[in-house]
């Protein structure tokens, strides 16, 4: 368990998420991210300076990515700090946080800014010379349509590991359309009143197009209308299998940050110390080959028990659910009602840029918290690779 990391209330933004080939395609993720997160600052009257380390998380390559962490750093106002750089395909946000808390914890730092930025669109190909090749020919790479279909361990694509954990589990082709509905809704409840709940924590996207013309994204874009009919249409992804386009997610881009700090100086940067939140415990996990939406499970049961509380002690559950089996296996795993958790939004519906995903599901998860007068808040989610992380945090006294 930890006690002495902190994230302030309101000390954290997340871009509005944009479909892949959307308005932020053709832009470096770590710099809009960067640019993004120094506007933030500037509005939130933030000097970089307070900060002494920056952990970047970031998971498709872009050029110069192998300077990420430091020059991170730098296009956010905070030239003289060092950075790192954390890969984790969906895991990412979480485990960067946990890793700052830990820092926090141990006295190595005192204030971490925490940047989590990708962009899916126009992925980059890699080539690796093979002078044994025929005539020469390259290994090449698609960095993420590759990923998204070929798991080298597992042999599989992402969309045959949900489909093996619902045959295990008996999901079913309506169960999934059942939760894609509802996470539908769900998101719907976090638009109501012009945006309320969203404009809470959703920062605007500035975007140069031209030399005269500059435009700003302040809200999720190409999100799918979905309803009972449009789904029932849908054929299966894989022949006789339970899921649909309807009931994935999508690639997407964009970035969120989150402040890790102590105790006192969250209360010296929050909007109501009385909110700030706490980083309790984390959790991780690898499920058996081939059964990724498993892996949310164990990670999830690992983190609560680290923080000594059962399931039943949470009031805030978030998940990446990149299928809809995940969450569907999660509750029946865990005995909870699926359709009372991922409120206000989910992956499944706004989409996946992986490394920033479980940022704003945090986001999301703590302003539900603080909405509901504190407690404790569980996310979890599955990762590449078969993998988990979960992540505890606490509002209130």
């Amino acid at each position: 368990m930890l006690t002495k990391a902190f994230i302030p209330y309101r000390g954290y933004y997340s871009s509005p998420f944009s479909k892949w080939q959307g308005n932020f395609a053709n832009e470096h993720s770590i710099v809009l991210g960067s640019k993004t997160a120094r506007n933030w600052l500037e509005k939130k009257d933030i000097s970089p300076d307070i900060f002494d380390y920056l952990i970047l998380g970031a998971t498709i390559g872009q050029p110069y990515s192998f300077y990420g962490g430091p020059w991170a750093a730098a296009l956010t106002g905070a030239a003289n700090i060092p950075g790192c750089l954390i890969s984790q395909a969906c895991s990412t946000s979480t485990t960067v946080l946990f890793q700052a808390a830990v820092g926090i914890e141990t006295g190595l730092y005192q204030n971490v800014f925490t940047l989590m930025t990708d962009r899916c669109s126009n992925g980059p190909h890699t080539i690796w010379p093979n002078p044994k090749g025929p005539g020469g020919q390259v290994i090449s790479e698609n960095w993420v349509m590759d990923q998204f279909n070929n798991d080298p361990w597992a042999g599989n694509a992402m969309i045959k590991t949900a489909e093996n954990v619902a045959k295990e589990a008996g999901v079913t082709r309506e169960q999934c359309d059942e939760l894609a509905l509802r996470r539908a809704e769900q998101y719907q409840d976090a638009l109501a009143n012009d945006r309320e709940f969203q404009k809470k924590y959703m920062f605007p996207v500035s975007i140069k197009v031209s030399k005269k013309k500059t435009i700003e994204v302040n809200e999720d874009e190409g999100i799918m209308p979905t309803t009972k009919e449009g789904l029932a249409a849908l054929r299966p992804i894989l022949p006789g299998g339970s899921h649909t386009f309807g009931s994935q997610t999508h690639p997407a881009d964009g970035n969120c940050a989150l402040i890790v700090t102590t105790k006192e100086k969250a209360a010296d940067l929050s909007l109501d110390s009385a909110k700030d939140a706490r980083v309790v415990s984390y959790g991780f996990s690898r499920a058996k080959k081939g059964f990724m939406a498993m892996a949310v499970v164990p990670a999830a049961q690992m983190a609560l028990d680290r923080a000594g509380i059962s399931v039943k002690d949470v009031k805030v559950i978030k998940t990446h659910n990149p299928f809809a089996a995940n969450d569907i296996y999660l509750a029946g795993r865990m005995n909870i009602d699926v359709n009372t958790f991922n409120n206000f939004g989910s992956s499944l519906i706004f989409g996946h840029p992986q490394a920033p995903t479980a940022g704003r599901l945090i986001i999301e998860g703590i302003e539900e918290l603080c909405d509901k007068g504190g407690g404790y808040m569980l996310f979890t989610g599955c990762a590449a690779g078969d993998t988990g992380a979960a992540i505890v945090i606490k509002t209130g006294s």
